[in-house]
């Protein structure tokens, strides 16, 4: 088992992906924001970060470099469903960062519990599998 800290700022997804990660022997926390995922940060250890990107208050990009700060050697998983229009992909952005890996949203459930247990094996964390 994990302990995983999901960032993102809407509720029903992040209540969604929860209960897949918790169903699948992980430890969640969530936060609504980077700020709240941040201070979540200072209170607790994790083994994995899964961040979205677009976000209000802290976008996600911001919140990779801050985690990375904190501790280069733990995972980001960064997420996103696109949001505006740039010259650049979140995704892209967000991977130059320091992210581990990167999912496109909408993602299958089997897609989601695929790469956090390649990242958390890949850093060495016992999963529940």
């Amino acid at each position: 088992m994990a302990r995983i800290l999901l960032i993102d700022d809407e509720t029903d997804f992040r209540k969604t992906v929860r209960r897949m990660l918790e169903r699948a022997g992980h430890e969640v926390d969530e936060a609504e924001s980077g700020r709240a995922g941040l201070a979540r940060l200072d209170e607790a250890k994790y083994d994995l970060v899964l961040t979205d990107i677009i976000m209000p208050d802290m976008e996600g990009l911001e919140t990779i470099q801050h985690v990375k700060q904190r501790d280069p050697n733990l995972p980001v998983i960064a997420m996103s469903g696109g949001g505006r229009v740039s010259a650049m992909k979140p995704l892209a952005v967000a991977k130059m960062l320091g992210a581990t890996r990167l999912l496109d949203k909408p993602f299958a459930r089997a897609d989601l519990l695929e790469n956090i247990e390649q990242t958390l094996e890949e850093h060495g964390v016992a999963t529940a599998s």
